[in-house]
């Protein structure tokens, strides 16, 4: 791939998450919709994002402690430990 901040081994959603973080800071919420755009069935609830909410913010904290995201509230990086409530993500 040619951006540094993603790597040949990830996977779909963690490669979701950087590309959407390096144009702006994200909401975990924005990258499920966005994710799961592609994913869901027509049968699906309006909803259905909702599944990959919880792995989206899972994934984010991980890539935060590895120092590929940073968490941001209020404009500030913090320190992932402390990301609870409103939160974004972006690419330092």
């Amino acid at each position: 791939m040619n951006d540094t901040y993603e790597s040949a081994g990830d996977d779909a959603l963690v490669a979701c998450l950087l590309r959407m973080a390096a144009e702006k800071p994200v909401s975990a919420q924005e990258v499920a919709i966005a994710f799961a755009r592609d994913r869901v069935k027509p049968k699906d609830p309006p909803d259905a994002w909702r599944r990959w909410l919880n792995p989206v913010k899972q994934q984010a904290l991980h890539l935060a402690r590895q120092g590929r995201l940073e968490v941001v509230r209020k404009g500030e990086a913090i320190d992932p430990a402390d990301a609870k409530g409103l939160v974004r993500f972006r690419v330092p």
